[in-house]
């Protein structure tokens, strides 16, 4: 009995000892689970538990923003007629048997009023001779360019229905967050009516094009562009327009124009016939350039003004080279592309509140935007520019446009600082009717252009 005893005791001090053992090295340890030799480890690198609805994804309902927007996305078909001969005989022979090969191209557009106006991509509508619209519920209409802007990628088309369309409106893209869940909706490959989901990558995205996009991961393929991105409230916050890829598919990111971009050249176009730009007048020095690097301004958050545009508002506001702009309004300015999607939103006349750094202080002063100023003509490639009122005195002149740059071919003519009045004895006010004027012009023959010169003598070149 005192035998059993003692092993009875021995065998307790040792479970308290194990159990011991277990609590103090064991309970409290993330393990890693290997399902396979060739399969990554799976751990918990958090010490605060999970919750059981997974990461937050199920928190999020995509459904009603999903519902309300595919009934507002359209598909957009684009046809472009072309000639090509139907054999071997035709072509030798001519003989009349030359048929038409329509092109098809397709693409998506946004329902933006009940009564027929859709806005899609620039690029998706900009050669076809003919337009096809399809609603969601299948039904298909002709459609008509309203208006259209290259430097936006920004299009509108109109289709005319009875009755009422269901329609998005337009949100404010400058409030969407990084991180933000965003649904992409479109056509991809012809596939009507998909949504794929994603978050807002990055905003104010430059493609190269000094233009500001929002980029997301939300799957875009060919065929998305001119689609919406909505947000989960169903607020119109851009339009799917580009991707980056080696392939032409979806490689992990895409680009949309910021809905306050596409607003405002949607307005303009409706109610100008196209875009007005409001611009504040400088040139910015890219930072990623040697020179910057040399003036150690590679780092600098904001944009660094290297000129500022004569007869502009930003000169009037006495902006100068060197200042570097912080703050547009309520628009933090980090870099270029801050800029100017800011300022695509706006229209000549527009005031903004402009915060820059000179000499270490902070200065805000407001800015009256303005027309372009200064433009490229067609065929001779001068450039010119309106006049300002110092102009005006000095010339002695109301009309005219005054040459700022002359290309290499005509530097020999004395053309640089003139005055241009007239082109074939057709008066020219501003810088629209010069490149209205000039291209009317013929290539081929002659062309005599009218100078005004500082002493006020009047020179007249015929170019051939």
């Amino acid at each position: 009995m005192k035998q059993i005893g003692n092993l009875l005791l021995v065998a307790l001090f040792a479970g308290a000892i194990t159990l011991g053992a277990y609590k103090l090295f064991f309970e409290n340890t993330k393990y890693a689970v290997v399902a396979g030799k060739d399969e990554a480890k799976v751990f918990d690198t958090s010490m605060t538990p999970t919750s059981p609805r997974g990461s937050g994804l199920n928190d999020v309902d995509f459904t009603i923003a999903a519902e309300n927007t595919v009934n507002a996305v359209v598909n957009v078909t684009s046809v472009v007629k072309g000639r090509q001969s139907s054999s071997i005989f035709d072509f030798f022979y001519g003989s009349g048997g030359d048929s038409q090969r329509a092109q098809l191209g397709t693409g998506s557009g946004v329902i933006i009023s009940s009564d027929g106006y859709i806005v899609t991509n620039n690029h998706v509508i900009e050669k076809a001779d003919e337009l096809q619209v399809t609603l969601n519920n299948n039904k298909s209409y002709e459609a008509e360019i309203v208006g259209r802007d290259p430097n936006t990628d920004i299009a509108l088309i109109k289709i005319e229905v009875d009755g009422q369309l269901p329609y998005l409106a337009f949100g404010d893209s400058d409030n969407t967050k990084i991180g933000e869940w965003v649904l992409a909706v479109g056509n991809p490959f012809n596939l009507t009516s998909t949504v794929t989901a994603g978050i807002v990558s990055a905003k104010a995205r430059d493609l190269g094009r000094n233009q500001s996009f929002i980029q997301t991961d939300a799957a875009v393929n060919p065929g998305n562009s001119g689609g919406a991105l909505v947000n989960t409230n169903g607020d119109l916050v851009g339009i799917n327009t580009a991707i980056s890829s080696q392939t032409g598919s979806y490689v992990g990111y895409s680009f949309a124009v910021p809905s306050n971009i596409a607003k405002k050249v949607v307005e303009d176009i409706m109610e100008y016939g196209n875009v007005q730009k409001g611009l504040l007048g400088i040139q910015y020095l890219n930072t990623k350039t040697p020179l910057a690097i040399e003036k150690g301004l590679d780092e600098i958050e904001g944009v660094y003004v290297s000129k500022v545009e004569e007869g502009m508002g930003a000169e009037e506001a006495d902006l100068r080279e060197g200042d570097i702009i912080k703050r547009v309004d309520n628009i933090k300015i980090k870099k270029f592309p801050d800029l100017s999607g800011y300022l695509a939103t706006k229209r000549p006349d527009d005031k903004v509140e402009v915060t820059f750094i000179r000499e270490g202080a902070e200065i805000t002063v407001p800015v009256v935007l303005k027309k372009r100023q200064t433009t490229i003509i067609p065929h001779l490639g001068l450039e010119v520019k309106n006049l300002t009122d110092k102009d005006k005195k000095k010339f002695k002149t109301k009309k005219g446009v005054k040459i700022v740059g002359v290309p290499e071919t005509y530097r020999g003519y004395g053309l640089y600082g003139k005055v241009l009045l007239s082109v074939d004895d057709e008066e020219i006010n501003d810088i629209e009717e010069a490149r209205t004027v000039f291209g009317k012009i013929s290539r081929y023959g002659k062309t005599s252009i009218t100078m005004l010169d500082e002493d006020g003598e009047r020179e007249r070149l015929i170019f051939q």
